[in-house]
């Protein structure tokens, strides 16, 4: 059986929480229309539907996955780049620890996303590409962005039981006018991006 891995990370834009990756390794042709609805990018399903995805995929034996974080403070020390990487490189190595792909297996990457670094993915993994919007392209790599949406939503919601003042349940990190209006009523805490406040973040994904 032939196999790819696709690699997605979500959060990176978020003022609070972790920046959660994906790496999801499926069999060639392993999710199609023919199963129903075709595999979408997570921005491109509502909470519902990724769910449902997400059940879908980690019950199927052709899917493999592994996910990593990386947390405020390791977000504040590295730059959000650099962490979602580092990110990256330990959710792959732990794939790749529990199912051995063969060399040569192809890895897909989306938009700014490297192994590490680009300088380390070039030199260590040459099957390994970085594209544009491959998470709408590459199946697996929409299969982690979703298996990473979920993971980190769910994350968010059981943080806002820790800290139930900023609505996390709801915006999950992210700049919308509530979560903002709650830090400067509020101030931050240890959930926020102290670099991140203040700055102005996307808040779609």
């Amino acid at each position: 059986m032939k196999w790819v891995i696709g690699i997605d990370e979500v959060g990176r834009g978020a003022l609070a929480g972790p920046v959660v990756v994906a790496a999801a390794m499926i069999a060639v042709g392993g999710k199609k229309a023919s199963r129903g609805a075709p595999l979408k990018d997570s921005k491109q399903l509502t909470a519902h539907q990724r769910e449902a995805w997400d059940k879908k995929l980690r019950a199927d034996p052709a899917v493999h996955f592994a996910l990593a974080r990386v947390y405020p403070r390791g977000i504040e020390r590295m730059n959000i780049s650099g962490a979602a990487n580092r990110a990256a490189l330990k959710a792959f190595s732990r794939l790749s620890k529990t199912n051995k792909p063969l060399p040569g297996t192809p890895i897909f990457l989306d938009g700014g996303l490297f192994l590490g670094s680009k300088a380390e993915q070039h030199k260590n993994q040459k099957s390994a590409k970085t594209l544009i919007k491959a998470d709408e392209t590459i199946p697996a790599v929409a299969a982690a962005s979703i298996i990473a949406k979920v993971a980190r939503d769910r994350f968010m919601v059981r943080l806002a039981k820790q800290y139930p003042k900023y609505g996390f349940e709801v915006h999950k990190g992210y700049g919308t006018a509530a979560h903002l209006r709650a830090i400067r009523k509020t101030g931050s805490c240890p959930a926020h991006r102290l670099t991140f406040l203040g700055k102005k973040h996307s808040m779609n994904r």
